[in-house]
């Protein structure tokens, strides 16, 4: 049980510094639209696809799922910021922004989530 912790564990930390660093390499784009959380979640679903994929080919050990899927997607990829981000371009009055997020966000995950998942079969 404790190897479980521990592999969510490192695979989060890893996952949330990827994120962080996309966030520092981009930081002079974020004026008008949050692009870091943008590219950080598609980024994460075309990689939770590949994983995925693998893993409905049974070539994903139940260690590598709970490393990368479950610890590494998880901390990549981020929900709470992208509702933070869409409520501050609400807030500000950015309102075609804010609809652009949230339905480009939705599209290019699901899109990128399917060309993954495409890649590994």
């Amino acid at each position: 049980m404790f190897q479980a912790f521990a592999l969510v564990f490192l695979g989060g930390g890893a996952g949330s510094i990827c994120r962080y660093a996309i966030w520092l390499a981009m930081r002079s784009w974020q004026h008008k639209f949050p692009w870091a959380t943008f590219v950080a979640n598609a980024a994460a679903c075309l990689l939770l696809g590949m994983l995925l994929g693998r893993q409905a080919s049974g070539l994903l050990s139940d260690q590598q799922r709970l490393l990368l899927v479950t610890g590494f997607c998880g901390g990549f990829s981020t929900y709470s910021t992208f509702t933070a981000e869409t409520w501050g371009l609400l807030q500000s009055g950015h309102n075609v922004a804010m609809l652009a997020n949230i339905f480009l966000q939705l599209a290019v995950c699901l899109g990128c989530l399917w060309v993954g998942m495409r890649l590994t079969v």
